[in-house]
């Protein structure tokens, strides 16, 4: 098994980041296999979805719907509202795993993997990549 940690920095608003490309270049010299995709934080997850055409501002809409900025929440350190962002994984896992099939993502037309974090008190994320190869 190959593995590697690639950070991203996510800033202080709710955010959906694009990752495929760091996955592409990371599995670019395999040949079929398994990507397994893990954030080890609480409060961040991956999720495959199409980007650029308003998915990710619906994925966040429907977050913040579901999961509100407010003083609602039990766990409460941190910026109003923090303890949504540690419910959030059981909605957006914080793992994903994806086929390798001759060194390229095996995703649908319009999947993206995703990085999804709503801890504006943590501007930097990690996610760990690992080849499973056949």
């Amino acid at each position: 098994m190959r593995t590697s940690t690639r950070s991203y920095r996510t800033g202080d608003q709710d955010t959906v980041l694009d990752i495929t490309g760091d996955c592409a270049d990371f599995v670019s010299d395999a040949g079929d296999g398994l990507l397994h995709l893990f954030v080890p934080h609480a409060t961040a997850g991956l999720a495959l979805l199409e980007t650029g055409a308003g998915s990710e501002d619906d994925l966040l809409a429907a977050l913040a719907d579901l999961l509100p900025a407010d003083d609602r929440w039990k766990h409460q350190h941190g910026s109003p509202g923090h303890g949504r962002a540690h419910v959030m994984p059981a909605l957006v896992p914080p793992y994903a795993t994806v086929p390798v099939l001759g060194g390229e993502l095996a995703l649908g037309t319009w999947q993206r993997v995703c990085l999804v974090d709503l801890n504006v008190d943590n501007a930097t994320r990690t996610v760990r990549m690992s080849l499973l190869a056949d």
